[in-house]
């Protein structure tokens, strides 16, 4: 890990961060308010993204010969995590851009980091292969947060994105059943991307540490 990559990587978390406070101070002082705007899957992913950043950072100031201070499948899951909320933000329109935050932490938020995180993972990719296996537990987060999502908006009547509100347009849960399976099958397909792309490059930079071997001392016999 080089200094500048260990530089970059706080540089983007702190642009990150000041995004996330312009939006959250805009969301505190609206109709949005403070609990709304932490129930939106980008929101918690571009947090949990900050954090990864911080800690990688930091981790490679201390250790520049190597120090990382995040596994690598929690690293995965956060990629993935803001490569689905790039994915939908281009798709879909949530009313996210004009009345969630400024125009500026928007992009930021939901364009460049989620670019941030993918370019970060092939720069510094896993040091050994991810396994689909483990990487299904990447999975986990979004189906709370679906089933988290759909209980409020019953109880609240709001719902973060247009395609989790039954009440909205035609076919109710129906409609809805099918956003979400669609949904899944998104993540499932870019997750499985992510454990590729993650492998592919992890194998081309340290091919020896990547497939878990090392290297051996002999001494005369």
């Amino acid at each position: 890990m080089t200094l500048a990559l260990s530089l970059s990587r706080i540089a983007l978390a702190v642009l990150s961060a000041v995004a996330l406070g312009f939006a959250g101070h805009d969301a505190a002082t609206s109709a949005t308010g403070v609990v709304d705007f932490f129930s939106h899957f980008t929101i918690l992913s571009a947090m949990a993204a900050c954090v990864v950043l911080l800690a990688s950072g930091a981790a490679g100031l201390r250790d520049p010969r190597g120090g990382r201070g995040v596994p690598d499948l929690a690293r995965g899951a956060v990629v993935l995590y803001m490569a689905v909320s790039g994915f939908v933000y281009g798709l879909v329109d949530t009313e996210f851009h004009d009345t969630l935050m400024p125009s500026w932490a928007d992009h930021v938020l939901h364009q460049a980091l989620p670019l941030i995180m993918i370019a970060d993972w092939l720069v510094d990719p896993p040091r050994r292969r991810v396994r689909y296996p483990s990487a299904a537990s990447w999975l986990l987060l979004p189906l709370l947060y679906v089933g988290y999502s759909l209980v409020r908006g019953a109880v609240t009547d709001w719902y973060a994105y247009p395609f989790l509100d039954p009440d909205r347009g035609v076919g109710g849960y129906g409609r809805v059943t099918v956003a979400c399976l669609l949904l899944a099958v998104l993540f499932v397909v870019l997750g499985a991307l992510v454990v590729k792309a993650g492998n592919t490059a992890g194998a081309r930079r340290r091919p020896r540490e990547f497939r878990g071997g090392s290297h051996r001392r002999t001494g005369p016999r």
